[in-house]
């Protein structure tokens, strides 16, 4: 107990919001066991509860019923315990020869759900299917390890209480701090991001009736092309970040014109971007259907790519923020040169190094993450301090996420000596490595750049917007 009054303490003078990654919890860990003499050993369990300390308020800050209690079933009395154990869980027959049935008792007069589990995975899911939105879970430490990079990947707001005791029978778990964790409440709700629902509204936005309600009236073959290329296949990737950031960072649940203007804008940037690629890469076809050189030929689709352009900067300048205009020609003009620089390189190819590469990468790549976010900050028309953490953010996360597609080519025997690509720079810069070792090279340099997306966000005071955030670097897989 007084070593979890130290570390609150220690938590609360960094004034940090969660989540934090591995690696910073690793340092806070560290930092506390030199600062209160603390053994070394103690430094899992400190990692545990650090990040129970900034995770706090914000589960005492959501309702009961939307709280899961998940517990080990190593809790109950080896031998003797005759429940069945299904795809949901431990079938608990309330016996009372274990703390089971009381803990779920005291969830269940709360409202809470509960589960006896052997794994994260289910927690998860439910939290992906909005089913809950915070989690208090038990387990030994040496699961908890395990499951730790699973949640903090995912950014799940939770707690995790370790049993007493290790092994994998009649364990035992201080009761009285599950019930506290269980029981507290504070007045502050947090705002969490309903994802399922702002992807439905995003979606929304781009039938042909909604978009032809900010286009230019399809009463030309590129007009219509344009309306038929906005309102096709496509993930809305970008739109919904832009409206997820603004989302995040203002709880409100009603979207703005200006966050509407700017997400379908972002949109005719990018499909703009793809006709062009299609363009130049001579491909015929995109989503499983013709592209718009193959239906039309070049000439035509370049055409069409241009008029979205414009249709993109019109939309944006129907809004009253000039901010939006100006961010999205910064990134229209920086990945022109990226592409310029790639182009120039396959028409001319000379022996390029890494840093050549990932100067490329920054200019062709790192725009597409950076300018929805941007946009969606600024939508906001505040929170001028959040965007240097968010440029960094975003060549990090960029640069990653091309390097893996690199590697992701080269395991699948593609050939990539045709681009400017990791590969092939350290192919020129160590001509005596085996497939091997380069992959290894590879691994560890996307590692690096993932870690730089998280270290990052390391200061970031927005807990919806770094959850956000962190969930975008999942999503992405872009582990080395």
């Amino acid at each position: 107990m007084q070593l979890r009054r130290a570390l609150k303490d220690f938590v609360q003078e960094k004034h940090l919001c969660p989540p934090v990654s591995l690696k910073q919890l690793e340092a806070l860990a560290g930092e506390f066991v030199s600062q209160q003499k603390v053994g070394a050993e103690f430094s899992n369990w400190l990692m545990v509860e650090i990040n129970n300390q900034l995770w706090l308020r914000t589960v005492a800050g959501i309702p009961h019923e939307r709280r899961l209690l998940m517990l080990p079933k190593c809790l109950s009395r080896y031998g003797e315990c005759r429940a069945e154990f299904d795809e949901f869980g431990l079938l608990c027959h309330r016996c009372g020869k274990c703390l089971i049935p009381s803990l779920q008792d005291k969830a269940e007069k709360l409202n809470s759900l509960s589960i006896v589990a052997e794994g994260f995975t289910q927690v998860i899911e439910l939290i992906e299917n909005h089913v809950v939105d915070a989690v208090i879970g038990v387990s030994c430490l040496d699961s908890l390890e395990k499951a730790f990079p699973l949640l903090v990947r995912h950014a799940v707001p939770g707690l995790a209480i370790a049993l007493n005791d290790a092994g994998c029978r009649d364990t035992h778990v201080d009761a009285d701090y599950v019930d506290e964790l269980l029981s507290m409440t504070d007045d502050t709700r947090p705002v969490l991001l309903d994802h399922a629902a702002l992807h439905q509204q995003v979606n929304r936005w781009f039938s042909k009736q909604e978009l032809a309600q900010l286009m230019q009236p399809a009463t030309d073959e590129t007009a219509n092309v344009c309306l038929t290329w906005m309102s096709g296949e496509g993930k809305r990737w970008r739109p919904y970040l832009l409206a997820a950031v603004w989302q995040s960072i203002t709880g409100k649940s009603e979207l703005t014109e200006d966050v509407h203007r700017a997400a379908v804008a972002v949109e005719c940037f990018h499909k703009a971007s793809l006709i062009h690629d299609d363009i130049e890469d001579h491909d015929v076809t995109r989503y499983g259907q013709p592209t718009v050189n193959a239906l039309y030929g070049d000439a035509f689709a370049i055409n069409a790519g241009d008029a979205l352009l414009g249709e993109g900067y019109r939309i944006l300048a129907g809004s009253n923020n000039t901010e939006l205009v100006r961010l999205i020609a910064d990134a229209h003009l920086r990945l022109c040169k990226g592409q310029g620089m790639e182009l120039l390189w396959c028409q001319h190819p000379t022996t390029i190094s890494m840093d050549e590469v990932l100067d490329i990468f920054q200019h062709k790549t790192v725009p597409a993450f950076e300018v929805s976010l941007m946009l969606g900050l600024a939508c906001t028309g505040n929170y001028v301090h959040l965007r240097p953490m968010l440029r960094t953010y975003s060549k990090a996360l960029g640069i990653a996420y091309q390097l893996k597609d690199d590697l992701d080519d080269y395991e699948a025997d593609n050939e990539l000596d045709h681009r400017p690509s990791a590969v092939l720079a350290l192919r020129n810069e160590h001509p005596d490595w085996d497939k091997a070792r380069l992959t290894d090279e590879l691994k560890q340099l996307i590692g690096q750049y993932h870690q730089m997306a998280f270290d990052a966000l390391a200061d970031m005071d927005q807990v919806e917007l770094k959850r956000l955030l962190y969930l975008v670097i999942n999503e992405l897989k872009i582990e080395g």
